[in-house]
């Protein structure tokens, strides 16, 4: 990970205690700390870094330190032992070798190892973006079933006031026993649904907490949907010339950044790689190694042993061998190109379909929005007729379940498009939301 990802989600953990309530930015870096995929791949590239570094020193000459020590014990005439130390002999030797020429193989796998490196860092990228995705979308959740709760709680405070007017005209005689015990029934499904409100918010604030791996939940900022106007104008008004040219300028983003993309991409360079690596094999292979020391005995002391230079090479005559493993790498090296292409396919539908549904929930919050003001209206306005004896419980009550369907559409319509927000930021790899929001505006 960059030094500057490093530094940022550090300042945002602190925060976090700094602050009395959560905020998106502060959750996130929360949940990329507490990731423990993140960490396996952090270890994962330090381990192919060491295996370049392997690879390096394989080219370095090889080193090696010898020591000996004998003594006869006894020969033909019989034992030795009052004569041991006259008979004892030892030797030094110091020796370093050099592999010459391995066919070629070297370049090529140092060109292996790199890509494994970036395919590392690309995996390290995506799970990234997936920790965030996770992260924005468990707190969408919090956000989304606080509002649904709000929503049920003020459902039930209409179902409460029509309860109380019924009771009033139940015993005036004004309607009959029917009539009031539909407002009952009212009264009591509104009491369910917040019940079950509580439920999904307790739930969706208990997989948050785990995720961001805290003890206990903080309240969380709300969101300021008037900052989102620009791009809910901009894409719920969105011509198909519009939608087409916009759609356009995300795929050169994420045809160039997306780490599913480019991962794929450098598989099948190591494909190709690799496919060189074993045709390797046909060449032959030389190496030199070097080696003196000195020799000590009773009789004669210490003294240089020489030194030895001596060259080998080998060449495979296995070519069968050889033959079927190159076959098996051009295989891999289709199957990768056939897997980068399919990656290509996936990543342009995939952005289509999130650009088609940032679309469709943009407008679908704007229209939302309308029919939530209508609702409201007309429920203030039977709610009068009601109170006046001129309307009623059942007009009341599908006046009532209006609102609270309009109510509840405009809150999955705009958690539904910060969700594709989300998703169409991962699949172009926008390090930060307004880089994103910038390119969607035309900008």
């Amino acid at each position: 990970m960059r030094k500057q990802a490093v530094l940022l989600v550090m300042m945002q953990v602190c925060a976090v205690f700094a602050e009395e309530s959560l905020s998106l930015e502060a959750a996130r870096g929360l949940g990329l700390a507490n990731s423990r995929s993140l960490a396996q791949l952090s270890l994962s590239l330090q381990g192919v870094l060491l295996e370049g570094k392997a690879q390096t020193y394989t080219l370095l000459p090889s080193l090696s330190l010898g020591a000996s020590a004998s003594v006869n014990l006894w020969n033909e005439e019989g034992l030795l032992l009052p004569g041991i130390a006259e008979n004892f002999s030892g030797a030094l030797s110091i020796g370093v070798s050099q592999k010459l020429y391995d066919g070629g193989k070297a370049p090529v796998l140092k060109a292996i190892n790199a890509i494994t490196q970036e395919i590392t860092r690309k995996e390290a990228l995506a799970e990234y973006f997936a920790v965030l995705d996770a992260v924005d979308g468990a707190y969408y959740s919090v956000l989304e079933a606080a509002a649904a709760l709000n929503a049920a709680e003020a459902a039930l405070e209409t179902a409460a006031l029509g309860l109380s007017l019924g009771e009033i005209r139940f015993e005036s005689g004004m309607i009959r026993s029917g009539e009031y015990l539909q407002a009952l029934a009212e009264k009591e499904a509104k009491e369910t649904s917040l019940h079950q409100a509580r439920g999904a918010l307790a739930l969706s604030s208990l997989k948050l907490q785990s995720l961001l791996g805290l003890r206990e939940l903080p309240p969380l900022e709300g969101l300021d949907f008037a900052a989102y106007e620009g791009l809910l104008e901009r894409l719920g008004n969105l011509s198909q010339a519009g939608f087409e040219e916009l759609y356009r300028a995300l795929g050169k983003e994420a045809l160039a950044r997306n780490p599913a993309f480019t991962k794929a991409a450098l598989l099948s360079r190591q494909a190709g790689e690799s496919l060189r690596l074993a045709q390797k094999d046909y060449l032959p292979s030389f190496s030199a190694s070097l080696s003196t020391g000195l020799n000590y005995t009773v009789p004669r002391g210490l003294e240089p042993s020489g030194g030895r230079l001596s060259l080998s090479g080998s060449i495979p005559l296995d070519f069968w061998v050889i033959g079927n493993k190159v076959a098996q790498q051009r295989l891999a090296q289709e199957r990768a190109a056939l897997d980068y292409r399919n990656a290509e396919s996936a990543l342009e539908i995939d952005l289509q379909a999130a650009l088609l549904d940032a679309v469709s929930q943009a407008a679908s919050v704007r229209s939302s929005r309308k029919a939530l003001e209508y609702a409201r209206k007309q429920v203030e306005y039977v709610m009068e007729l009601y109170r006046l004896s001129q309307s009623s419980l059942q007009v009341l009550s599908d006046a009532s379940a209006l609102l609270s369907s309009s109510r509840n559409q405009l809150i999955k319509a705009q958690y539904g498009f910060l969700r594709s927000l989300a998703l169409l930021r991962s699949l172009g790899s926008f390090e930060r939301d307004e880089s994103l929001h910038a390119l969607l505006q035309g900008g």
